[in-house]
């Protein structure tokens, strides 16, 4: 399985409290993260079912609020 690398814009304050809770866990804040999206897929997948296959980029991201009423 190939690792690859994201960025992400974040808040410091955000940033901080997490490096914090990351170091309480004895982990660097870029496991911690690996372990909350771990927890953040099985949680989904535990409620949907497994996510198999090919994932589409378009599949990964929620549709855009509707601006006004309709």
């Amino acid at each position: 399985m190939a690792i690859k690398s994201v960025s992400i814009r974040i808040e410091e304050e955000m940033l901080q409290k997490l490096s914090y809770v990351a170091d309480y866990e004895g982990r660097s804040v870029n496991s911690h993260i690996l372990v909350l999206i771990r927890q953040s897929i099985r949680g989904f997948e535990e409620k949907h079912g497994p996510i198999e296959g090919e994932i589409e980029a378009a599949q990964n991201v929620k549709p855009a609020r509707r601006q006004g009423k309709e």
